[in-house]
């Protein structure tokens, strides 16, 4: 069954322990930061930081108002970031995580231009693309264990849950079905149909633009021949990888994806 994670922001207290848990089980080190102006550290997503709490300040209701926003990867439906890849590294779980194999990547970065939420990063010292996995990805899987997202099992608060992706997104409706009876109209479910529905769904107790996340995000198309051979050239191992790897790649995950839909 698809599994999602729901982040509830009304409920967010950015007190960043997802943000840590995200670092200690993907042992990840730390990132030498500066003052940029903003509470929230590191400035951005990257190879080492894949999940990052957004400290946003604004006046709204004449008020001034904190908003707290989780940045990691969204896990679309409709993938951008596998549409693109050049050689079948980027595919979905059963579960609906979307999924980096580290072993195919050929970090061409393609990925990272892709992405409508400018989520892949390129690693500076392993030169592949990385992203949040789900804590699917570093050996020991999670989720395949029956346990929560390391995230999740972290928020102190509630305003994280993971669970059956059709049961969330009730959840959330029903969320901002009470924000709107209580004052807040323009409450939604950023999630629910984006990309083909979202496996990190969002309850906004505003438009998604005053959080500014793409209202209606759009699914990268690809050009198949162009963009493998620009990845290759552009990753400079045109020769060092023959073709005839490549396309089986893609031939097995179809298959695979195949046998999956047939079950």
């Amino acid at each position: 069954m698809s599994k999602a994670i729901l982040f509830d922001l009304t409920k967010c207290t950015a007190c960043r322990a997802c943000q840590v848990a995200c670092k200690q089980w993907n042992q990840h080190k730390a990132e030498e930061t500066s003052n940029w102006g903003s509470y929230e550290n590191p400035k951005e997503l990257s190879g080492e930081t894949w999940l990052k709490m957004r400290f946003i300040e604004l006046e709204r209701e004449n008020k001034f108002d904190w908003l707290f926003l989780r940045r990691s990867c969204m896990h679309c439906e409709d993938a951008s970031c596998a549409t693109v890849c050049p050689v079948g590294a980027i595919f979905k779980t059963d579960e609906g995580f979307v999924h980096i194999d580290q072993e195919w990547c050929i970090g061409c970065g393609t990925c990272t231009q892709a992405c409508p939420y400018n989520v892949p990063h390129i690693d500076h010292h392993a030169g592949l693309a990385m992203k949040c996995s789900a804590c699917t990805s570093v050996g020991y899987n999670r989720l395949a264990d029956g346990k929560k997202p390391a995230c999740v099992t972290t928020c102190p608060t509630g305003a994280l849950e993971y669970g059956d992706r059709d049961e969330l997104v009730a959840k959330g409706l029903a969320v901002v079905d009470k924000l709107k009876a209580n004052g807040k109209p323009d409450a939604y479910l950023y999630g629910e149909k984006e990309l083909g529905g979202l496996h990190v769904m969002y309850v906004l107790d505003d438009s998604p633009s005053v959080f500014g996340i793409p209202e209606n995000p759009k699914t990268a198309t690809v050009d198949a021949v162009s963009k493998w051979l620009s990845g290759l050239v552009t990753a400079g191992v045109l020769t060092a990888l023959p073709f005839w790897m490549v396309f089986k790649r893609k031939q097995d995950l179809a298959s695979q994806s195949g046998k999956k839909g047939g079950a």
